[in-house]
């Protein structure tokens, strides 16, 4: 009989992709997920959902749900979030019940009903600057960027000299930089997992995902992921906004890609109790990604707006050194920027988005959050 995996937040954006993974490998798969209004819309089952994954509506901490959903249960690949490093410097207490609580619950619902794996998503934000070089070749860690330095905009992280830093890609061994609550939100999942992992023999693995991109991303929610937030501007006849200068740099990989890390560190015989990049390994400034993708949508002529303008908990340049986990995870990105992109656009086209970035970014602007 196959092994049951349950996916919590498993009806999300990444969830789902994992979930039909999962299925097309012969687990059978249980999903825990509320149905966040501000992701799924008011949808009852969301449609990107497969049918033949059995979907339990519920709080992850919600204790009598956890010991249902664990029963029989052999792995839980533990995706459940409140997203968005703007808003999670606001609802600070919502995210930290969420992520923090939320796990915290699941840690102890473990307990009763051990498994035999667990995997947890951990993000990119909690290195905050990624790793630079001196002009000498010196690798550094960047300091987080002052306001007197933004408000000149002096994008680029400068060394205590104030020299310009050249990013390079970023290790698992890079410190964390915690600058907003969502990065120490996904800090604490992380080590929350791993600790308890260690001390009740649950084989454990962390995956920071950096920008994860692909169709069923939820375009209606202004405090997702920076293409769906284009997108939904784009689906409704409005140019991108692209903040500061539109050079900084991130690593976009393929929500494919994702799920099938999820499987390796669920399968792994050699990462157990370690954390891994889940990137493409390349990097793209953000402004040429919202050209690349009013391209593909046939929006040319709505040119990305560039703001000029920056968010608190913002960070300049990540990008994913993928040497550990191609050896240890065997993890291998597939799917090309440009061909996920047009998929991504073919997607769209049947999509309707409510465009809500502008009263998201005056909502941050409001509290002091976007200068």
């Amino acid at each position: 009989m196959a092994r049951r995996v349950l996916v919590t937040g498993g009806a999300g954006f990444i969830g789902s992709h994992v979930t039909d993974l999962l299925l097309e490998r012969g687990y059978r798969v249980r999903v825990l997920d509320n149905l966040d209004p501000q992701v799924h819309g008011g949808e009852t089952k969301p449609r990107h959902l497969s049918r033949e994954a059995e979907l339990v509506v519920g709080d992850v901490r919600d204790r009598d749900v956890l010991a249902r959903v664990l029963s029989g249960t052999d792995a839980v690949i533990h995706l459940a979030a409140a997203v968005g490093v703007g808003q999670s410097m606001y609802e600070i207490a919502s995210y930290t019940n969420t992520n923090d609580l939320g796990t915290a619950v699941l840690m102890e619902a473990l307990l009763s009903n051990p498994v035999e794996r667990l995997v947890v998503a951990s993000s990119m934000s909690i290195y905050g600057e990624g790793l630079a070089r001196r002009a000498d070749g010196t690798l550094v860690e960047p300091a987080e960027r002052s306001a007197e330095q933004l408000r000149h905009a002096r994008w680029e992280p400068e060394d205590q000299d104030g020299a310009p830093l050249e990013a390079v890609p970023t290790p698992e061994t890079k410190h964390p930089a915690l600058n907003s609550i969502y990065a120490l939100n996904k800090y604490v999942q992380e080590r929350m997992c791993l600790i308890t992992g260690r001390a009740y023999a649950i084989p454990t693995v962390a995956l920071r995902f950096f920008n994860v991109f692909g169709p069923h991303q939820a375009l209606s929610n202004p405090y997702t992921g920076v293409l769906a937030i284009f997108a939904a501007r784009l689906l409704n006849q409005r140019p991108p906004l692209v903040f500061e200068d539109g050079e900084q740099r991130r690593d976009f990989v393929h929500v494919r890609d994702v799920a099938e890390a999820c499987l390796l560190a669920m399968t792994t015989d050699t990462g157990i109790g370690e954390t891994f990049n889940v990137g493409s390994g390349q990097s793209r400034s953000i402004s040429s990604v919202a050209h690349d993708l009013s391209a593909v949508m046939n929006a040319s002529d709505l040119a990305p707006h560039v703001t000029g303008k920056y968010r608190t908990g913002d960070i300049r340049h990540c990008f994913a050194d993928l040497t550990k986990s191609r050896s240890r995870l065997g993890f291998a990105p597939q799917v090309e920027f440009g061909a996920g992109l047009v998929e991504l656009a073919e997607w769209l086209a049947g999509e309707i988005a409510i465009d809500q970035v502008e009263h998201a970014t005056a909502e941050l602007e409001r509290r002091g959050l976007v200068a």
